[in-house]
This record gives C-alpha cells, sequence and structure tokens, in this order.
C-alpha cells in the first residue's frame, strides 16, 4: 500500500496543477468509438495496475484502476477465488469496467460489475482523492460513478466482491427452434443451481443456452485457447468441460466470433498468429489501427452501399426480450448475437446513470458486425433503430460505442439530474469532459 499512496499522491498533484481539460494516458482502451482531436492535458495513470490485496476468508479483491482482469483473475485463482463478474476480455481494466457497464455468466447472480464492488477511491477534478462507500458521506459518488466513463473522476483503488471456485466447469449447450420457449428457459435456470448462464443465437432458428457449473473433478478438458474455437463447440457438444481459467476467457481468444473479420479463424492464418497472439490484445491492437488509417473506411467507400458498424450491448427485460430478438434478426440481421441474463440486485435502481430495475431479469443482446446494404442511408441508421426499440422496450444501452441520442432524450435515461449535482460537487471546474459530450458528440 506504501507504493500505492506514492502513485495515489503524484497524480492528486498532476490534477491541482494540471490547466483546462484532463485525459487519461494508457495503453488499453476498450471504447469502440473513436473522438475528435482535443487539446487536453494526458494524466499518466499506466502505473496503477496493481493486485493490492486478495481475502479469500472475506470474500473481497482490491486493486488498482489499470489493473487488467487477467491479472486480476490469476491472482484471485492462486485464492481460490475469481471476482464475482469477469467481462469477457483479458484487456478490461477493474477501473474501466466499474466507469463503464461490465458484465458476464455470473450476472444472473451477481449484478454488472459495478453492482459487486465494495468500496472506490476516486481523483476528483476538484483535485481530491475520496474514499467512496455506499455508507458514507461520499455515497453519492459511489452509486454515480458507474456509467461516467471518467467523466467525474478517476478511480484509483476498487475493491470488489470475489466469489469461491473449482477446479473446474461442466458446460451444457441445449438447442432450441424459437425464441419463447428459449427465453422461457433461460428464465428458469436463472432461478436453479447453475454458476454461469449465457446464449448464442447463430440465425432464427438456432438458438443455444449454455448452463454452466463448477465441479471438483473433470474426465476431460477441451482446450480452445489454439487450434480450436469455442462458440463454434457450442453447435457441436451437448456437455463438455473446461478448467476453471480456461473457462473465465473462453471468449477472448476469439473476441467471441470477432476475430474472423482479422483471418485469425482460417487455421493457416491462425498458425502464423500462433497461440500468444490469439486474443483480445492483439486484436484492439490492430483495430487501433485500422482506426487510425482507416483501412476500412477506404475499402467501404469503393464498394459503395451502406456500412455501418453495429457495435453495442442492449439490456432488455425478459419479458420483451423475445421481442426484441425477433426485431433484430428481421431488422438487422448480423448474427451471432450473444445472449446473457442480468438479475438487476436489491441495489441495481441506487445507480442513476444506469438505472435498472432492482430484483428484475435482464437480458443482455451482445453484437459487434458490420450492416451492409445495396441502398444508401442516413449515418447511424441502424443504430438509431436499436435505440429506438430498446427504449420502446424498457431497456437501457451501454455507451462503451456510438450513440446517437438527442442531448434531452440521453439525459432523460442516463440520469441527467443525478449527473449535474454530481458534476457540480465533484468537478464543478470541468477538468473532466461532460458525459454527454464525450459518448455521443465524441469530444
Amino acid at each position: 500500500m506504501g507504493g500505492y499512496v506514492d502513485r495515489r499522491n503524484r497524480l492528486v498533484t498532476a490534477v491541482r496543477d494540471a490547466g483546462g481539460t484532463i485525459g487519461l494516458a494508457k495503453d488499453t482502451s476498450n471504447l469502440f468509438r473513436d473522438r475528435a482531436g482535443k487539446r487536453k492535458r494526458l494524466l499518466d495513470v499506466r502505473a496503477f495496475n496493481h493486485v493490492l490485496a486478495v481475502d479469500a476468508e472475506n470474500g473481497w479483491i482490491e486493486a488498482e484502476g489499470m489493473t487488467t482482469y487477467e491479472e486480476l483473475v490469476a491472482r484471485a485463482l492462486g485464492a481460490s477465488v475469481m471476482p464475482a463478474v469477469v467481462p469477457q476480455l483479458k484487456t478490461i481494466t477493474l477501473g474501466g469496467a466499474a466507469a463503464g457497464v461490465g458484465i458476464e455468466a455470473s450476472s444472473f447472480k451477481y449484478g454488472l460489475v459495478h453492482e459487486s464492488l465494495l468500496e472506490l477511491e476516486v481523483l476528483t477534478g476538484d483535485g481530491r482523492a475520496l474514499i467512496c462507500r455506499p455508507d458514507n458521506e461520499h455515497r453519492d459518488l459511489f452509486y454515480g460513478f458507474p456509467n461516467s466513463y471518467g467523466t467525474l473522476g478517476y478511480a484509483l483503488r476498487l475493491r470488489a466482491g470475489a466469489v469461491p471456485v473449482k477446479p473446474f466447469v461442466e458446460l451444457t449447450h441445449r438447442r432450441f427452434a424459437h425464441v419463447e420457449p428459449f427465453f422461457d428457459a433461460l428464465a428458469e435456470s436463472c432461478a436453479g443451481d447453475a454458476d454461469f448462464i449465457d446464449g448464442v443465437a447463430f440465425g432464427p432458428g438456432e438458438l443455444y443456452l449454455n448452463v454452466c457449473r463448477f465441479v471438483q473433478a473433470a474426465p476431460y478438458t477441451s482446450d480452445y485457447t489454439f487450434k480450436h474455437i469455442y462458440y463454434r463447440s457450442i453447435r457441436d457438444r451437448e456437455r463438455d468441460y473446461l478448467a476453471v481459467r480456461d473457462f473465465i476467457w473462453r471468449w477472448d481468444t476469439d473476441w467471441f466470433w470477432c476475430s474472423k473479420n482479422l483471418g485469425a479463424q482460417l487455421p493457416w492464418i491462425r498458425r502464423l498468429y500462433g497461440r500468444e497472439r490469439l486474443g483480445s490484445r492483439t486484436y484492439q491492437r490492430i483495430m487501433r489501427w485500422n482506426s487510425r488509417w482507416g483501412l476500412t473506411r477506404a475499402l467501404d467507400r469503393i464498394r459503395g452501399g451502406h456500412a455501418e458498424s453495429l457495435i453495442q450491448d442492449v439490456d432488455i427485460p425478459v419479458g420483451n426480450a423475445a421481442r426484441f430478438l425477433d426485431f433484430f434478426q428481421r431488422e438487422i440481421g448480423i448474427a451471432p448475437v450473444w445472449i446473457c441474463p442480468i438479475a438487476g440486485t436489491a441495489r441495481a435502481g441506487e445507480f442513476p446513470l444506469y438505472p435498472m430495475r432492482p430484483r428484475q431479469l435482464y437480458v443482455n443482446f451482445g453484437f459487434w458486425d458490420v450492416v451492409r446494404r445495396a441502398a444508401r442511408y442516413a449515418p447511424g441508421h441502424f443504430n438509431r433503430m436499436i435505440e429506438s426499440k430498446v427504449s420502446e422496450l424498457g431497456g437501457i444501452k451501454s455507451l462503451y460505442s456510438d450513440s446517437y441520442y438527442p442531448r434531452e432524450a440521453f439525459w432523460n435515461i442516463y440520469g441527467g439530474d443525478a449527473y449535474r449535482a454530481l458534476k457540480a460537487r465533484y468537478d464543478p471546474g470541468g477538468v473532466f469532459p461532460d458525459l454527454y459530450d464525450k459518448c455521443v458528440l465524441r469530444r
């Protein structure tokens, strides 16, 4: 902790000495929206990447904001625990998942990442390092920090809930031909004894429900870190077994299925990547390079027509999940789609910038691809369709990618009154950017 205190104090001094708008200098980002270049002072937070403590007996793990889940999981498994909710990609950081919205197949039990947090230490725009808990004088910032995307402050240190693990996970994959029975089975499974639940829609008439449990022993274990691809196995195996570490990172090797866009699912190209370079870290670097140089944008111009990136996660009440999927498959047509249940915990309604009903079962739909049409449409046409449908069905959308909401509609969804009060109390000088400006206007 001595090293942490020194790092914290240096950063506090840097904020107090800074002039103008502040940004963060860091090596990784899991945001999928480009931002307009704007002069700002960058705070170097890359040194805040240490796991500080693991308390298996009391069920928590404490780490600095830039600690990746890859490191967090490695340390936790050494004590036979894991963070209660581990987002799917190794490069996601604990601070990033708290400032954004993190989810995984354990969310039907523990909610979103921020619902598993116990304590935050936040560096605010007015140069204070504040300890925020649900029961202290900064509880408003504790609950207001999630979904603020670094516009209220930077999470220096976080304490998150941890849960016991067993050495292996048993996976069962059950196929459905119709959406209504699929979501009925999903809801029923969430009331059972599973440890992890998610699903995949490969297309109309082909849905799979994945129900997974910790087990002490396994008759065999599969390996999806190199030659074999996890999401394909869902169609081929009714039952499977993975070591707990491989289960936690089952989606990372192929970025769910998005590695196909980088050639990484072709056997000969996969061998060129090699085991060590398959994964989100490599794909992120390629994506950043492409964003900087605009290769795919140039190819889209040559092809003509309409090409629109649809990289989104949306959360829909389970009673409306079938309607959303029907709409999505009919109007958008991207496949596969990841499906993950979320049970709003008793605290879910306390987070004003990402409001969800407490004790309500939601379904997350994750889709990450490009929709192409021969006709031309206005920019953001299909993203706007999705935003409108999500609002119609009582859902909410994550903000890590492109958003198109008008300002008033945005603040009606994402807690405008609460955000303005938090901004006035913790960043009155506007040292950090505004949430709407950052997430919608890309400033």
